[in-house]
């Protein structure tokens, strides 16, 4: 009996770092208790809620490095050409307003992590836009204005009418601003320096972000901006693959 009490006193100590873990990051306790106490494996909801965190995890992870394909893209070929400015700044809208909304509705960081690496690598992309162009100056202020403006969102200054005005703006701003990609890519004949790894990874990351924020946060403004962000990304995807084999170089060699 006392041997049997010290095996299960060893087991749950064991346990405990373990537990503290996925509590803290992947399920809510009562899910624990049915997985590691009940074995019971196949609790629908308990199963929804860690495909969703696990889902959200990896989509925060992978936005560390989603952009950094374009970025050493236009730093390798010291150009900037095919991608619009302008659309940059309506993504940056976009995710800026989905941040700012997400940190004042007290969101889980699972489900809207990636708009922060997201914001960072994209602002780093609208400076080599700028630089590449002969604006370094320009690229600068940008950045420091930019900066500025997210300090200020971010602050208890701003109402929250003001923070859900952007985000409900975010659909508007996602549809122009790809709608602009897209043109500038039709009107090139070609997609420039725009990166296929980086455009397929955002592609994938907003589609699985649709289940993610229906899940964590319950919240139907969220959702409907990024099923219409999945459509949008999907109509650039869709170009990459179009003038897949058609490059800036030998379009200007033929003419």
């Amino acid at each position: 009996m006392a041997a049997s009490e010290g095996v299960e006193a060893n087991a749950t100590s064991f346990m405990d770092p373990l537990k503290d873990v996925l509590v803290n990051y992947l399920m809510p306790e009562k899910c624990y208790d049915e997985f590691f106490l009940n074995f019971n494996f196949l609790h629908v909801e308990c199963l929804k809620i860690i495909i969703s965190k696990g889902l959200g995890i990896g989509i925060i992870l992978g936005s560390v490095l989603v952009k950094l394909p374009q970025i050493l893209k236009l730093i390798g070929a010291k150009s900037a050409e095919g991608l619009s400015f302008n659309s940059v700044l309506l993504e940056l809208f976009a995710i800026t307003g989905t941040m700012a909304y997400s940190i004042a509705n007290n969101f889980p960081f699972s489900a809207w992590g990636e708009a922060l690496f997201l914001m960072l690598q994209t602002v780093a992309i609208g400076f080599l836009i700028q630089h590449y162009s002969g604006s370094t100056v320009k690229g600068l202020g940008f950045l420091v204005m930019y900066f500025g403006l997210v300090a200020f969102i971010l602050s208890p200054v701003t109402p929250m009418s003001v923070v859900t005005a952007m985000q409900a703006s975010n659909m508007p701003a996602i549809v122009i601003g790809r709608l602009i990609q897209a043109g500038t890519n039709y009107r090139n004949g070609h997609t420039g320096q725009l990166s296929a790894i980086s455009v397929f990874l955002l592609f994938g990351g907003s589609l699985a972000r649709i289940f993610t924020t229906v899940q964590e946060t319950g919240d139907s403004l969220m959702a409907l901006t990024y099923i219409i962000s999945s459509s949008c990304n999907g109509l650039i995807a869709a170009q990459v693959l179009y003038y897949w084999n058609v490059r800036p170089a030998v379009k200007k060699k033929a003419e």
